[in-house]
Parts: structure tokens; C-alpha cells; sequence
């Protein structure tokens, strides 16, 4: 086992709804089967989808009366974003959205998971100043073509892009002001799109708006306030969901007849040494600190003990006179607890983790109170990101875990895939299709195992702007040539593939299974496998067909000049 970098954990992860219910009951550490594949199909009505985010894929940041976000104001500051990559125009989806419709009806995908740019709608972030037409237009005609098309609208409201003038005036989620302002915001999307928008995510994946926003800094918007950034955004962040759910409930649901719920991002952590209670205990840490800190308040009513804990000891410790991790009212956890129609469950990875003391006033932060460190297995593949293992026993561990902690609730997967970070990219993407394949079985397992799992949404439909790694990393099923102005989008063989697991439901019989890799790869290898630039491409219809790329050696010498360019920055 090797010690991962950490602190660079990204949010593309799987996601799920889940149906909040309050029972719990213990999770065996000690049983961890790891089966070999199983044959089967889903359930019947089992849903399928693809996901995107806003900031991520739209492009047109100052266009047509949007305000700037933070992700907007951050990486236009050198420095920030890997080469001083931007999403000033993306993948265009702002313009391009009915053609990536087109790509979902060819896929038959059942639902498509996108957000809310809050900017777009409200420029300045408050309701009562001004709300842009336009913006409203723009998700209200895609909302209507999905609904044309029978794709059902999975909606988040917050997936990052906060309004920039509101952390300029308030500090953004660090002013309990943000717990109004959004609520405002939810409420206009309400009474807008609500009519036809059944699926409401308050916000996508927490833990990293507080922990990369709020104490490493290494998102938008960039703060580093150690050991108590992040606890402070989370706490105005819980609270801010709760009222968006109660103003849902008590104003909307008997008429639109929607859910509403969050997103929350968790890897696996599995103990070292599953018969060391050390280890097991510090396996759980991991998770609570991770999921439980935003789950257990929402389904609970307050923050897991373990954190109440470790956090308001290592505060003593430093002689503080109150915990750093804030504290709710007894009447903020009645209001708090229970507010959820679904849960969004982010996954990705999976960690080894261990006891690891770390001494009170040595750095204080997140990170180190929770006594614990995390370590991979070298032989784990790790084909992108570097945070990101391809560990799919970890997926129906952590299934099972939300079903014994949280009551069995019903699940929709909202996030799951695999990214590469490779200058020529393979349209032969056969380790994005062992994964999902390999992911998806784990939950389909974790269903025998009695987990109540309602649908998947695969991470994502095209590539996009990767967040503080700009471009360098993609995940999507489609390809998109940012070098071109069109954005043309270029099917990998990860589309045929997920294709066939969606209309087959599953995964039927041995024989079949092996036949979809060698007819998807059959497809790309007729297209010589790499893509390259072709300036004459313009706008792209739907794709069936991968486009034939015919100047592989043009990649080679594009990289060759890259490696010499950053040789010669480094001189």
C-alpha cells in the first residue's frame, strides 16, 4: 500500500437519491465478500441516466445578462487552474444543448441529471434585485425538450457557482446571510420550472464546497481557513437545505407533487485490518467525517458523535472555549432532521485507512482531527485522476453502509465513472467500460444484498472542465474537442458499451456481456482509435458513428511540442 495525496479529492462522484428514513442498525466491518461477476438484470423500471453540472459544461459565463460566479472570478486568476484553463465557453452547452439531447435519446437514457447556474437567473444572487429572462428561458426550454423526449429532469440547485457579488458583500457561505439568499433562489426555480421538474437536488456534494472552498483553498472561492473554514460553510450549508426543504413542503409539494433532497459525496474507507478494532474504528471515522457529517444532522438531527468528540477535544486541547465544529439549537435539529426526500450519494473511490494520532496544535484542520490515515493498494488501476482507484468491491460496502446507518432507504446512483489524463485521447476507452461495468455490477449485487437501488447516472455525458485540473482530465461518454470552436462531440466506445447494459437492463449472460466490449471496441478501432484535431469539422448533428480521425500522427507531434514547451518554462 502507497499513502495517497490527499486533500485533492474531486466531486464527480457517484451520486444517489435516497428516501430518508430514520432506523439504523450496526454495519458488519468484518464481512467484506468480494464475489466474483454476477449475471443478471435490474429490477423492472430500474432508470438510467448521465449527468452534467452548469458551470462545468455551459460556456456563455457573461452572455445574455448572467452574473459572475466564483468559479468564474477563480479561474481567471493565474495560477488557479491547471495551464490557466477557464469555462468561459466549454462545451457550449448553453448553445449546444439540443444536440446533447439528441446524443441522451440515441443512448435511451431514462434520466439526465444537469444544474442551475443560481448567476444566470439572479446576476447579482438576490431575488429582489433582478431576475434575468433570459437565464429562465434558457433552462426552462431545456427542462421542455428532456420532457419531449421523455427524459425525466434529475435538478440541482447548487452545484458550486455561487454568485460572485455574493462573497464579495457576505463572504458567501461563511455569512448565515447565504442561508436566505438561497432559499430565495430555490424558491424562483420552484415556481418556475417546479411544474415540471419532479427531482430537486438542494446542493451537490458539500464536503467539498467546505473543505476545497473553505480550508485548503483549492476551489472557488479559495479561502484557507484551517480547522475552522470548513466546519462553518458546512453548518450554514445544512441549514440552508433545511429551509429550502421546509419552504418545498409547505408551499409547493401538495401542488407540483415533487422530492426534494441533497447530493453528498462518499469514498469507501475499508479498515486496514478488518480484525483490528483500531482499524475499524478509524474506518468509520473516515466515513463519518466524510458522509456522516452531513447525512447524520439530516437524518438524525445532529452531527455524529465521533465528531462531536474528536473535534471539541482537539479544541480543548488547543484552549478553546468551545469546539470548532459549531453547534445546533435543539430546536435547529427538529427543524434539520428528516428533511430529505432523497439523498444524493457521490462515489468514486475507495481508501485503506488506519489510526494515525496526530498531536493537538500540530496544524490543526479537518484533516488532521480525524486520527487517521489513508492508504491505496499500488496494484489498484488508477487510469486518470490521481486521487481516483478503480476499487468496485468498495461500492456495495458503501451501499450497504447507507442502508444499515440510514433505515434502507430507496437509492437512485446520480454519479459514478472514471476519468483519463492522456494528451491523445483513446476513443477505445476500455478501462472507462471495465469500470463501469465492473461499478454497476457491485450495485447490482448490493441489490441481491437487499439495498433498495432505483436507478444510475453515469459520470458524465461529455468531458468538461475538470475544476482546478481545467481540461486535463476527462470523464465523459462523449468526447468534446475543446480546440475547436464548435465543441464537437465524438462518441467513445464507453457509449456503445453503456448503451448495451441499458437495453439489456443489466447484464443477461456471460456470452452476451463479452460480445458488447468487442463490438464497441470493433467501432472505434475502424476509426483508428485516436482522435485527432480537424479544423474543418463544424457543427455536429447527433452521432451515431464515431468520427473518423486520420492524423494520429499530428497528436504525436502536438505532445512532442507540449513536453518541449514545459522543459523549456522549467529552464
Amino acid at each position: 500500500m502507497t499513502m495517497p495525496q490527499r486533500g485533492f479529492l474531486r466531486p464527480h462522484h457517484v451520486l444517489a437519491l435516497v428516501l430518508c428514513v430514520s432506523a439504523t442498525e450496526d454495519f458488519d466491518w468484518t464481512k467484506n465478500e468480494r464475489t466474483s461477476f454476477y449475471y443478471g438484470t435490474f429490477p423492472t423500471g430500474f432508470s438510467w441516466g448521465a449527468g452534467s453540472s452548469a458551470y462545468q459544461t455551459e460556456g456563455a459565463w457573461n452572455v445574455d445578462g448572467k452574473g459572475i460566479s466564483i468559479w468564474d472570478a477563480f479561474s481567471h486568476k493565474k495560477g488557479k487552474i491547471f495551464l490557466n484553463d477557464t469555462a468561459d465557453s466549454s462545451c457550449e452547452g448553453y448553445y449546444k444543448f439540443k444536440d446533447d439531447i439528441a446524443l441522451m435519446k440515441d443512448m435511451k437514457l431514462n434520466h439526465y441529471r444537469f444544474s442551475i447556474s443560481w448567476p444566470r437567473i439572479l446576476p447579482t444572487g438576490l431575488k429582489s434585485e433582478k431576475i434575468n429572462e433570459k437565464g429562465i428561458k434558457y433552462y426552462s426550454d431545456l427542462i421542455n425538450m428532456l420532457l419531449d423526449n421523455k427524459i425525466t429532469p434529475i435538478v440541482t440547485l447548487y452545484h458550486w457557482d455561487l454568485p460572485q457579488v455574493l462573497h464579495e458583500k457576505y463572504g458567501g457561505w461563511h455569512n448565515i446571510s447565504m442561508v436566505n439568499y438561497f432559499n430565495d433562489f430555490a424558491n424562483l426555480c420552484f415556481e418556475r420550472f417546479g411544474n415540471r421538474v419532479k427531482y430537486w437536488i438542494t446542493f451537490n456534494n458539500p464536503w467539498s464546497i467546505a473543505v476545497e472552498g473553505y480550508e485548503t483553498g483549492e476551489h472557488a472561492p479559495g479561502l484557507k481557513l484551517k480547522g475552522t473554514g470548513a466546519y462553518k460553510a458546512a453548518h450554514h450549508i445544512i441549514k440552508a437545505h433545511a429551509k429550502v426543504w421546509h419552504t418545498y413542503d409547505m408551499q409547493w409539494r401538495s401542488k407540483q407533487k415533487g422530492l426534494v433532497g441533497i447530493s453528498l459525496t462518499a469514498d469507501w474507507g475499508e479498515p486496514v485490518d478488518i480484525s483490528n478494532q483500531r482499524d475499524i474504528e478509524a474506518a468509520e471515522r473516515y466515513i463519518q467525517f466524510y458522509l456522516g457529517w452531513f447525512a447524520t444532522p439530516l437524518f438524525h438531527g445532529d452531527y455524529p458523535q465521533v465528531m462531536k468528540d474528536y473535534i471539541g477535544r482537539k479544541s480543548g486541547q488547543q484552549g478553546l472555549g468551545a469546539s470548532r465544529l459549531p453547534v445546533f439549537s435543539p430546536q435547529e435539529k427538529s427543524y434539520i432532521k428528516g428533511t430529505c426526500d432523497f439523498l444524493g450519494l457521490g462515489h468514486f473511490t475507495t481508501r485503506y485507512v488506519t489510526l494515525k494520532n496526530y498531536p493537538s496544535g500540530a496544524g490543526d484542520n479537518y484533516f488532521s482531527d480525524r486520527d487517521l490515515a489513508e492508504l491505496v493498494d499500488p496494484q489498484w488501476p488508477d487510469p486518470g485522476s490521481e486521487w481516483l482507484y478503480s476499487v468496485p468491491w468498495g461500492f456495495r460496502r458503501l451501499l450497504n453502509f447507507v442502508k444499515t446507518q440510514y433505515g434502507n432507504p430507496m437509492i437512485y446512483v446520480t454519479e459514478n465513472g472514471v476519468s483519463e489524463k492522456m494528451l491523445c485521447t483513446d476513443l477505445c476507452d476500455d478501462w472507462r467500460m471495465k469500470y463501469f461495468k465492473d461499478y454497476i455490477n457491485e450495485m447490482l449485487k448490493a441489490i441481491k444484498d437487499g439495498v433498495n437501488v432505483k436507478g444510475y447516472t453515469a459520470w458524465s455525458l461529455l468531458d468538461s472542465f475538470e475544476w482546478d485540473e481545467g481540461f486535463s482530465e476527462r470523464f465523459g461518454l462523449y468526447y468534446v474537442d475543446f480546440r475547436n470552436k464548435n465543441k464537437p462531440r465524438y462518441p467513445k466506445a464507453s457509449v456503445h458499451y453503456y448503451k448495451r447494459i441499458i437495453s439489456s437492463n443489466g447484464f443477461p449472460n456471460q456470452r452476451e456481456v463479452e460480445s458488447w466490449k468487442r463490438k464497441a471496441v470493433e467501432t472505434c478501432s475502424s476509426s483508428n482509435q485516436l482522435l485527432a484535431a480537424d479544423p474543418l469539422i463544424g457543427h455536429m448533428e447527433m452521432v451515431t458513428e464515431i468520427v473518423v480521425p486520420t492524423v494520429c500522427t499530428l497528436c504525436i507531434l502536438i505532445s512532442a511540442v507540449f513536453f518541449m514547451f514545459l522543459l523549456r518554462r522549467r529552464r
